[in-house]
């Protein structure tokens, strides 16, 4: 048999590194159509002449496409047979890319679980994305339910690892070229600087956007994720193609351009869940709160912590008084970003 029929949760092994087949270079290309699947229009990431005024030699590739890229390699590997893919932690950009770098990636098993139901598992990975001259450019953790294959295949000691709940400031990595004394606050789109925001402040973005199943498709082929659950409806018994999580990721980032416009680039993802499914034809919706501000040493820049949430319901909305997500609530991400003083 010369087909692969993807891993399942018996095949894992703690302690595993699996080397993730199938390196992409990125081009504008990836750029282009990141723009046109997303309302996405951060300077730093449209212009070369602003990325320049900023210290850097040229318009990186957006940090959220080079997270899809290294995610797609992983999918054959990993969550070829996921349930859902259910969060991340300990996320860390650690230099831009630029068009013309090859990414590859790599990821270490570092916990298995099996459900109470055993029909299925939950598998924790260390995920490195590295460049042509093999440099790492993210690292991450995240954990993907995945079924079994055999139903009586043994189960595995239970691990779950313990992972940091914040990447702290002093963990950021930041390019030594950066440089936000120059930035141009009316070529960005808005005024408002790492002063202007306040801890604990609620940001509705206001917009919306309904989610067509041909998007959604094309974004998932573009970052090379074959995950089963987005392309065959008869994976679910509901016969829904699920829509991948990284698009409601990207989806909500844009829309946060609506207030957060120099919030320019992603330097960590502290934690993240996908809280419920989304389908096409769901209309989504973003809010941001602000949960913590550090100064950086790179001149004129700081750290914003932001709580990103996406959904198809109200702004501020997140938990019932059960404590559990709202069932409108798609996506609770807690990253960092660089805005200018």
């Amino acid at each position: 048999m010369k087909t692969n029929p993807g891993r399942f949760f018996e095949d894992y092994r703690l302690g595993e590194t699996i080397v993730h087949a199938v390196p992409r270079t990125l081009s504008g290309g990836e750029r282009a159509l990141y723009h046109a699947l997303y309302p996405a229009r951060h300077a730093l990431y449209s212009s070369d002449q602003f990325a320049r005024s900023c210290g850097l030699p040229a318009s990186p590739i957006d940090d959220l496409a080079v997270f899809h890229t290294v995610f797609g390699k992983t999918v054959p590997d990993i969550s070829l047979n996921a349930v859902a893919n259910l969060g991340y932690a300990e996320g860390r950009f650690l230099q831009p890319v630029y068009p013309g770098n090859t990414l590859s990636s790599e990821s270490t098993v570092i916990g298995l679980k099996e459900n109470s139901n055993g029909k299925s598992g939950v598998v924790y990975v260390r995920t490195r994305g590295y460049n042509q001259d093999h440099e790492p450019v993210l690292e991450y953790v995240r954990w993907v339910m995945v079924r079994k294959g055999r139903l009586d295949a043994p189960t595995p000691a239970a691990v779950v690892p313990q992972l940091a709940p914040v990447v702290v400031p002093e963990a950021l990595t930041i390019s030594k070229r950066l440089d936000f004394s120059r930035y141009d606050f009316t070529l960005a789109g808005e005024r408002y600087r790492w002063s202007d925001y306040e801890v604990g402040e609620i940001i509705d973005h206001v917009d919306g956007v309904t989610i067509e199943e041909a998007e959604h498709m094309l974004a998932t082929r573009l970052w090379q994720n074959t995950a089963k659950v987005h392309f065959d409806a008869t994976v679910r018994e509901d016969g829904k193609r699920l829509i991948y999580g990284g698009h409601i990721i990207s989806l909500a980032r844009a829309l946060s351009f609506n207030g957060l416009a120099n919030a320019q680039m992603i330097v960590a993802i502290n934690g993240g869940a996908h809280a419920n499914p989304c389908f096409a034809g769901d209309t989504v919706r973003a809010w941001t709160e602000v949960l913590d501000k550090a100064e950086t040493a790179r001149p004129g820049v700081g750290a914003l912590r932001l709580r990103l949430v996406a959904t198809k319901g109200a702004a501020g909305a997140l938990r019932g008084e059960d404590g559990k997500y709202l069932p409108d609530v798609l996506l609770d991400l807690d990253y960092w970003v660089l805005v200018p003083v």
